[in-house]
């Protein structure tokens, strides 16, 4: 477990009609910028082991705590959560710095809000790297429902949206012993008994497996949650049929260069089957982790992710692009 970090201060910027609490590292590699996106439930300091790294390679990197996140805007409206609005915010903060596009990098929630960007805002979007989440075709019915046909109403992606405000309130109430019992490196959420597994996880007094982060970095997170509460992130995952319909007639191929990184050992996500018919400039790498994969691997996670980077930036001079987003 690494040492606790110094994480840069936030500045606070206005994108999109909103407000984000924004942190910067590499500054004086302006031109070159690198965005950062979390998941669910985490923050800009979940890249905390990764921003110095990615500024020492040249890059500007930019890391918000994305809308909902702590001291971050928090709408009220479930709407204001759509991938429209995520990915705008993210078109807003390139517009903030001057940068006509930029390298996206992302994990759990925030690799699905990266992908779409490449989709909704190619000529945005130069490379891709995502952490766990791949790119998933859109399908030809409402997400909810071919969820709940599989997995039934204890989904957590469909308990969120049949059952508004229940499972924000258990977490709220539990922030710490629920954020401690989620970041861990085996399978916090295949215990067996009936219910929405998220909820007995907020309710279990034990732990299960190893922690991925040490109890000061932990602090930083519970404190997070606690001043800003659960709702606001989970009303991303209450708009998975709204943004299905907004995703209707978008040309689905991502067509930048993409790096998609898999925990061998992630019991929340699956594996694309077709990822290379979408994403047809891919290279998939797997790291022997759960989900958190920048938590449990961060040094491997990071040679990884520079190394990719450093190849495209060579074929770049090869080729003359620059960088430029691939078919735009």
């Amino acid at each position: 477990m690494s040492d606790p970090i110094d994480f840069p201060l936030p500045s606070t910027i206005a994108v999109n009609g909103i407000e984000l609490e924004v942190f910067e590292a590499g500054q004086e590699n302006a031109g070159n910028p690198l965005v950062l996106c979390h998941g669910w439930p985490e923050l800009a300091f979940s890249w905390r082991h990764h921003m110095e790294a990615f500024a020492a390679a040249g890059y500007h990197v930019i890391a918000p705590n994305q809308r909902g996140f702590g001291n971050s805007s928090r709408p009220t409206e479930v709407a204001d959560y759509d991938i429209a609005h995520l990915c705008g915010d993210l078109v807003g903060l390139l517009d903030h710095f001057g940068y006509e596009h930029a390298t996206f990098v992302g994990h759990d929630w925030g690799a699905n809000v990266v992908w779409s960007s490449a989709v909704l805002h190619p000529t945005r979007v130069n490379k891709v790297i995502a952490l766990s989440v791949p790119y998933m075709e859109r399908g030809d019915v409402p997400p909810l429902a071919f969820i709940e046909a599989i997995a039934g109403g204890d989904s957590y992606l469909v308990h969120f949206n049949r059952e508004p405000g229940v499972a924000d309130a258990v977490f709220d109430a539990h922030p710490r012993q629920f954020l401690r019992n989620l970041y861990r490196s085996t399978e916090p959420t295949a215990e067996p008994g009936a219910g929405m597994a998220l909820l007995n996880l907020a309710h279990a007094e034990t732990p299960r497996g190893e922690p991925v982060m040490s109890e000061s970095d932990l602090a930083v997170f519970v404190e997070a949650f606690e001043a800003s509460g659960f709702t606001a992130g989970v009303n991303w995952y209450r708009n998975l049929d709204r943004n299905w319909e907004l995703m209707s007639g978008v040309d689905p191929i991502v067509r930048q260069p993409a790096l998609m990184i898999y925990g061998t050992r992630d019991p929340a996500v699956m594996r694309a089957p077709n990822l290379e018919t979408f994403v047809p400039h891919v290279e998939v790498v797997d790291l022997d982790c759960g989900h958190w994969i920048q938590e449990e691997l961060p040094d491997e996670a990071a040679r990884v992710m520079l190394a990719w980077l450093e190849q495209q930036r060579a074929a770049e001079a090869v080729t003359g692009s620059a960088g430029h987003p691939h078919g735009s």
